[in-house]
């Protein structure tokens, strides 16, 4: 009786073991993105400060304002569908839990 219950101990270990290692990959794996993410992020900020340098310079001025809040209303749509992606992800986490 001793040997099977220290058995079933070593194998809920190992089980644990496993999921450890599983975790351990998925968190490198998701280091990695995070790290290429920061990288694009940082050439697509560049860019834009690039492209709105040249368009001040445009001759006719361009109407900044106008440009201006479309920029905000992209950045907006795009903090939306982020926020939409996470709840998405939330949802799946759950269903499968359950």
């Amino acid at each position: 009786q001793n040997e099977k219950e220290l058995q079933d101990v070593v194998k809920r270990q190992e089980e644990k073991m496993l999921q450890l290692i599983d975790k351990s990959g998925e968190v490198t794996r998701l280091k990695g993105e995070v790290s290429q993410l920061k990288r694009s992020l940082q050439r697509a900020e560049t860019e834009a400060k690039v492209l709105w340098e040249e368009m001040q310079k445009q001759e006719p001025k361009v109407d900044t304002a106008y440009v201006q809040e479309r920029v905000l209303l992209r950045q907006e749509v795009d903090k939306l569908r982020l926020l939409l992606l996470e709840k998405e992800d939330e949802n799946r986490l759950l269903f499968n839990k359950h």
